[in-house]
């Protein structure tokens, strides 16, 4: 029953029929900032959503995400060790941190994908590569 109930929220939010690929696939900020619009929408949510609760919601959420981290030492990449029920753990309030960023942007009426590419080409110049004929 669990697994149908994931599969039917995973065709809701795809908006499509589910299969792997499908699960796998890419998706863009515009279509979570759309699908995250709808939810609040559908729920009378954004009354809620002002810049700042949501803000404050991320935060906790942080918190929730590095609790996870707490006194595991240092991570390495692909979190070796980790049970797989922890990593589904990870991936939920990883999510969290993100659709909350997503929803505040969208709030602020800041076009994330155009500023986060904005600013790796300012840190390009800011921390240039070091060059590879020294």
């Amino acid at each position: 029953m669990e697994g149908e109930k994931k599969v039917a929220a995973m065709e809701e939010v795809k908006g499509k029929e589910t299969t792997a690929e499908a699960v796998a696939a890419d998706v863009s900020l515009k279509q979570l900032s759309k699908k995250l619009d709808d939810f609040a929408k559908e729920r009378d949510w954004e009354k809620h959503h002002s810049p700042r609760n949501l803000l404050l919601a991320m935060v906790g959420e942080v918190g929730e995400l590095s609790e996870l981290f707490m006194w595991k030492g240092e991570v390495q990449k692909g979190c070796p060790g980790w049970e797989e029920s922890e990593k589904e753990h990870l991936g939920e309030e990883l999510s969290d941190v993100l659709l909350y960023l997503i929803r505040l942007s969208d709030m602020c009426g800041v076009d994330l994908g155009d500023a986060a590419l904005k600013k790796i080409v300012k840190n390009a110049v800011k921390y240039p590569a070091p060059s590879k004929g020294a």
